[in-house]
This record gives structure tokens, sequence and C-alpha cells, in this order.
């Protein structure tokens, strides 16, 4: 199996490209791991990985029966070598999408979107707005989604969205709202449009190290460099100042608002 070019490894795995794999690629890839001298030092690293992927149980009891049931759960059972030489036998199944709340960063861009819709129908009742955002922000980042709501008699109308979006490749889910319908578009982004929204364990150490050096070259750059306060409000107009340029950041009830201006007319004496 190769990535890019390059051949998968437990060093290059990562909680994006772990859902690539079965359950047999992961025994594979721990067996050639074993021949590397830093698997010890890195070990937690990689079973934390395989971990966001698959289910990892340690058989304890080693006997046929045992081993059996674990099969027939769909696992997948094998020997795996540890630090210090200690040997282990390992329960893997890989883990079910079956829910919105299943959908992560890492594993969106992992799946087709005839099965996102399936995701979808089996959580739905509400409609693309009734999901949480955060969920929203995970579907679209792999995926183009539109909505359309319609009475259900002029949906599916010659020539109209729903027949155009078939016909450019999207999968549709239909929700029925009385007499209305909502049909909901998927599509799987290009790779190429796909952003990486996630870095691996080991790309944001990298990152946060990169980080602090900017931060103590921030503090070591000179004053005039750098600008001071008095710089800041020569650079302030104050005839730029309109509404936009602020809002409130309080709720008050409109009622209450009326009543104390009534308050002060009655009060101040002018």
């Amino acid at each position: 199996m190769k990535r890019q070019g390059q051949a998968l490894s437990l060093k290059n795995l990562t909680k994006s490209n772990v859902w690539d794999i079965q359950e047999n690629d992961v025994f594979r890839l721990w067996a050639q791991a074993e021949r590397d001298a830093d698997l010890r030092d890195n070990e937690r690293h990689y079973i934390d990985v395989i971990k966001s992927a698959f289910t990892i149980e340690e058989i304890k009891v080693d006997k046929p029966e045992v081993i059996k049931k674990y099969e027939e759960r769909g696992c997948q059972v094998g020997q795996v070598r540890l630090d210090e030489g200690t040997t282990v036998k390992w329960a893997l199944k890989k883990k079910s999408i079956q829910r919105i709340t299943d959908l992560t960063w890492e594993n969106i861009h992992h799946i087709s979107a005839q099965k996102l819709i399936e995701v979808l129908e089996r959580n739905f009742g509400g409609g693309w707005e009734s999901l949480p955002q955060s969920v929203q922000d995970i579907i679209l980042s792999g995926f183009d989604i539109s909505t359309t709501t319609l009475p259900t008699a002029r949906l599916k109308k010659p020539g109209g969205l729903y027949e155009k979006k078939v016909a450019d490749g999207f999968e549709v889910l239909e929700i029925s709202k009385g007499s209305w319908t909502e049909a909901i578009f998927a599509k799987e982004k290009p790779i190429s449009n796909v952003p990486t929204t996630k870095l691996s364990s080991f790309d944001e150490i990298g990152e946060e190290e990169n980080l602090k050096d900017l931060d103590d070259e921030d503090e070591m750059m000179p004053e005039e460099e750098r600008g001071t306060d008095d710089e800041d409000d020569e650079d302030f107009d104050e005839d730029k100042l309109t509404e936009e340029s602020y809002r409130t950041t309080f709720d008050t009830n409109p009622e209450d608002l009326e009543m104390q201006a009534d308050e002060v007319g009655e009060d101040v004496d002018f």
C-alpha cells in the first residue's frame, strides 16, 4: 500500500490515512515496524493513531473458544510484539460510521457521498439546519452540500434543480415535511480542493515549536519595528468611525428600554 508514492508504514500513518486501511494492514505494518529501532520510543503514538480508527482489545485468555467469540463479533485476531519483546494478541475491529456523531475531521474525507447520505438518513428528522454547527462544518470540509425545500409535487419537475443536481453526480436525501419536501444534495469535493484541517501529532509538535520560535523573535524585536501605542493612536481617524465599526454585546428587552426612557422624561428637569 502506498500513499502519494511513498510506502505506507507506521511512521507515516496518521489519524486521517489510517481510515484507508483494514485490520490485516495494521498487523502487517506493525510486523514491519518490529524491525525498526524506534518502535519502542514511538509505540504509544502508533497505538493512539490506530485507536482513532480501530478498537483494540488485548486477548488475555488465549483459547480457541475465546478467539472464536471475538471473530464472531467481526474482529480480526493477530499477534504483535510490543517493547522489550513482549508479545500479545490483539482483537482488532475497524470503527463503523453509523451516526452523525461518528463523523470526524479525519474520517470525513474517507467516506463516499452515498455513505454520508445513509448516515444522515439514519439520524435525521429536522433537515440540514437541525444539525449541530460543528457537524455541518465537518461535513462541508469534505463535501459540497446544497439544499432546497419545495412542494413535493414540484420537487422533481423536468429541468428543475433536483434533475440538474442528480445529473451532476450529487447524491440526494429527501426529507418529507408534510406537503413539502427538503432535498439535501451531497457530492464529494475533489481531493485538491479539500483543505488540510487537522495535523498529525508529530506535525502538531513541529508547528508548536515554530510558533514558539516566532514568539521568541517577536520578544526580541526592537520597539521601533514593532510599533508603539502612540503610533496606533496617531493612525486612528475618528471621522471614519461608523455604526458598522462597533456592536453591542448585551441583550436588552425593548420594553425595558421604553420604560427607562419614560422614567427619564418624568424625573429630569431642564
